[in-house]
């Protein structure tokens, strides 16, 4: 057993990027993000219906953490005074195979400029409590979790 030890070292990369490119995954972020009055900031997207919390992808070399930082100055125009913090993780399997969420939660920020760039139809704030219609189902489900007390799903 030694000898393994002795080319893990080598053979470890190599079985990284087999099981990468076997599981494929990626990871995306997303943000609640509340001002003083208790309102949630929800976005809808120029290229599909309903309102979502802002967030989007993690990028090659970035931390989640970074993601939604950047994310949220340029979807919404809101930086972060303080770090995120890590709410839920979740599966979006169903939807994206290989795909996973995470929530972060976001209380204090300034606004700043947004660098949207024909991605953000509007921004609203809303009541965790009274959402529109509309919102999506995975946001609905989130914004459940954080105000209203729901078991955390592990799917989004």
């Amino acid at each position: 057993m030694l000898w393994r030890r002795r080319i893990e070292p080598f053979t470890r990369p190599l079985v990284y990027a087999f099981f990468r490119f076997r599981r494929g995954l990626t990871l995306g972020v997303r943000a609640v993000v509340t001002n003083d009055a208790g309102q949630v900031l929800l976005l809808q997207h120029t290229y599909i219906h309903g309102w979502y919390l802002p967030g989007g992808g993690v990028e090659r070399g970035e931390t989640a953490e970074t993601a939604v930082v950047r994310e949220l100055e340029e979807e919404a125009g809101v930086h972060a005074l303080s770090r995120p913090r890590l709410v839920s993780a979740h599966s979006n399997e169903v939807v994206h195979p290989g795909d996973h969420v995470l929530v972060y939660r976001v209380d204090a920020w300034e606004p700043c400029a947004s660098d949207a760039a024909g991605e953000i139809h509007e921004l609203g704030w809303f009541d965790p409590h009274a959402l529109p219609d509309d919102v999506s189902p995975g946001t609905r489900r989130r914004l459940a979790e954080v105000f209203g007390g729901a078991q955390v799903d592990p799917m989004w």
